[in-house]
């Protein structure tokens, strides 16, 4: 089973926000987001997918998606990419 590391860019805020997360079903999951049934920080506004990272093992994902969510200047070089 595959699993994606995505980021996704809030096209309803005024500020720069962006979300990271993993799944196994990146289509679904974006889905879930914009009717906010995904993560609370996301709830309430509209997002848009601008980068994903395909990975074959879960745990791979996890730690990928962790080292993602703590680098603050490569998720301001792919929102500004996007």
């Amino acid at each position: 089973m595959a699993y994606f590391v995505y980021m996704l860019k809030c096209v309803s805020c005024k500020k720069k926000r962006t979300y990271v997360g993993y799944t196994n079903d990146i289509k679904s999951r974006i889905h879930l987001h914009n009717l906010s049934k995904g993560a609370k920080f996301t709830k309430g506004n509209k997002w848009k997918l601008i980068y994903k990272k395909k990975f074959l093992s879960k745990s791979k994902a996890m730690s990928y998606e962790y080292s993602l969510k703590n680098d603050k200047v490569k998720r301001l070089e792919i929102y500004n990419n996007s």
